[in-house]
């Protein structure tokens, strides 16, 4: 008989995890608390609007590939990708862009316009940032951060002096360029990851590398594709989805999850694995003697940030705006305070606009665009209508000013989403919208441990566990925490 799987969530981890497990020959079952699966990646419509409701980056090509590869499949059996060019638009106000193009020879030639010498300089570091993108993707990511002797391995150790961890992408950004605008664009991924750009580790100039050598990329249709796509692998494979269903209890005896509880059903279980919110699923779905973590423990870790967002139906065409825009026409060190360091509401707040319709005139309406509005903030905040509303007009002044003509009479769907949001559909620790921080002191093995300490057969994954947040990145958790189930039911 088939040992039984239970999967908590159904976003790109958990979808995974059922995959890989179910390949192996689990029975798995996918509890999902909201009506369709993908997490923060779900989708819905109105007025004609496909909205995606998370993601909107598409980076790290190939960990899709992998995946579908591992189910033989391809990402062309399920959409087609467009590499977009230009990757995306960085305004610096007044009238000052620049245009980020999608090649590196492009990109060598604008960095040089900007700063003699810096286009040579580019490739010294694109070079150095696909050698730690190389080790981090290929041999730290793929860690299942159970012990410090993953890292003993004696091809690896060589690596971990060329990969920067001590030193900060701060100051190595700063080795290379003296150029403003070139700083703050390479340091603009860096706004996602958790924490200031001089408390990162150089590791993640891997980021750039991503960005600028393999590609922003668009699966036709929408990042909801994604979610499709995977659910169609796992669904392949035997996974059974029950919706709808928000799960209230782990039910464990003596040691072992036994069972998983929502408030109509209790669903048997040989191994649990939590896409849930790891916070919420200890402190919430488990008795006290079976939490691996305090409270203390949470609330002294570093959150990566929440997010304002606003999906926007637009009644005339915006051929101004890219793909994507960065608004970068407010100085990036106060607003990255004011969330990481001194959390509170920004005063000059940094946001983003993806056009999705300038690249897929079917997410819209013919004639219309489909916005996605989202501002960076720090998660725990108070969160009301009239701060929404107060920040909306911030943001949509800007906008207009950009674009250089009126919008806002021409909004004709709107909705917001933030803190409350977030922590309603998700479960989310402090309303936040990318798990924890990438700080030195939160990476790989310390970062919360994939497998319980205190239940024998229960697992995590997902943005709060290992490696780390990022759609690649939890494709890949779900993949790690199935092979460490595997690799331990044979033990």
């Amino acid at each position: 008989m088939k040992k039984k799987a239970v999967v908590i969530g159904s976003g790109f981890s958990s979808l995974s995890a059922a995959s890989y497990l179910a390949k192996a020959g689990y029975d798995v079952t996918i509890l999902e608390k909201n009506p369709t699966a993908g997490g923060r990646a779900r989708k819905f419509e109105e007025q004609g609007y496909n909205f995606d409701m998370g993601p909107s980056w598409y980076w790290m090509p190939e960990i899709f590939e992998e995946f579908y590869k591992d189910f033989g499949k391809k990402t062309t059996d399920f959409y087609s990708l467009k590499r977009l060019s230009p990757s995306y638009a960085v305004y610096f106000g007044a009238g000052e862009e620049m245009i980020v193009p999608s090649g590196t020879e492009d990109l060598c030639a604008l960095f040089e316009k900007q700063e003699k010498g810096a286009g040579k300089k580019l490739q010294q570091f694109l070079s150095e940032a696909e050698f730690k993108y190389r080790v981090g993707i290929d041999k730290m990511m793929r860690k299942p951060g159970e012990s410090l002797k993953e890292f003993l391995d004696l091809s690896f150790i060589p690596a971990l002096f060329r990969l920067d961890l001590f030193q900060s992408i701060d100051k190595h950004i700063r080795k290379y360029f003296k150029n403003d605008k070139l700083i703050r664009l390479l340091e603009f991924p860096i706004l996602f990851l958790g924490t200031m750009p001089e408390n990162t580790p150089a590791l993640y100039s891997l980021m750039n590398y991503a960005d600028m050598a393999l590609g922003t990329w668009y699966p036709m249709g929408g990042m909801h594709k994604i979610v499709e796509a995977m659910q169609s692998v796992a669904i392949s494979q035997g996974v059974k989805f029950e919706f709808d269903q928000a799960v209230k209890s782990i039910d464990v005896e003596n040691g072992v999850a036994i069972s998983v509880s929502t408030s109509n059903k209790k669903v048997q279980a040989d191994v649990v694995v939590a896409g849930s919110d790891y916070e919420h699923t200890e402190q919430k779905l488990l008795s006290k003697e079976h939490r691996t973590y305090s409270p203390k423990y949470w609330e002294s870790r570093v959150m990566a940030p929440s997010s304002l967002l606003f999906y926007l139906g637009i009644k005339k065409p915006l051929p101004k705006l890219h793909h994507h825009t960065l608004f970068f026409d407010e100085l990036f060190e106060p607003h990255a305070k004011e969330i990481y360091v001194h959390p509170q509401w920004p005063k000059n707040p940094l946001f983003y606009v993806c056009r999705t319709t300038a690249s897929d005139p079917s997410v819209a309406p013919p004639g219309c665009e489909n916005l996605f509005l989202l501002m960076p903030v720090a998660p725990g905040l108070a969160d009301d209508e009239s701060t929404r509303e107060k920040y909306f007009e911030i943001l949509m002044k800007r906008l207009e000013a950009y674009c250089g003509e009126s919008i806002l009479p021409f909004v004709e769907y709107k909705r917001s989403y933030a803190h409350n949001d977030f922590i309603k559909d998700y479960n989310a620790f402090k309303g936040n919208a990318y798990g924890l921080a990438n700080t030195l002191l939160q990476t790989a093995n310390l970062k919360p441990s994939l497998k319980s300490k205190k239940v024998k057969n229960l697992y995590y994954t997902g943005q709060l566990t290992v490696p780390g947040p990022g759609v690649p990145p939890a494709i890949i958790s779900g993949k790690i925490v199935a092979e460490q189930i595997v690799k331990h039911s044979k033990k």
